[in-house]
């Protein structure tokens, strides 16, 4: 078993940008809490970001500036969404190999969440 086997990747990144772990928490120590919140957060405002670029863009009445700022946001948003899916994902997948152990159903490796090429 490696290291980073079930270690939890963290919704937010070192100093200078290196993803963050926790490593084989309970999942309701401080840090897992805070992760918890931090990633709801980011959840919700995407959201609402999504809902407020549908307006800006269904107005039809946008600047250059304008396209660019909600561009730079909703690439911004859309990282955040990526990171908790890849987070959640590999949790997934380490629960499922832990309890699957030995089972050969257990559909792969354990290993961690790789997404999907985009389109």
């Amino acid at each position: 078993m490696n290291a980073i086997d079930g270690a939890r990747l963290l919704p937010w990144t070192s100093w200078d940008g290196k993803p963050c772990y926790l490593l084989r928490g309970n999942g309701i120590g401080y840090v897992s809490r805070l992760a918890d919140r931090v990633e709801a957060e980011q959840l919700a405002s995407a959201a609402e970001l999504v809902e407020d670029s549908g307006r800006v863009l269904a107005e039809l009445a946008w600047t250059p500036g304008e396209i660019h700022l909600l561009a730079v946001e909703l690439n911004a948003h859309l990282a955040n969404v990526l990171r908790v899916s890849e987070s959640r994902g590999a949790r997934l997948l380490f629960l499922e190999g832990v309890s699957g152990e030995g089972d050969e159903d257990s559909g792969g490796d354990g290993g961690g969440f790789e997404a999907p090429p985009v389109a």
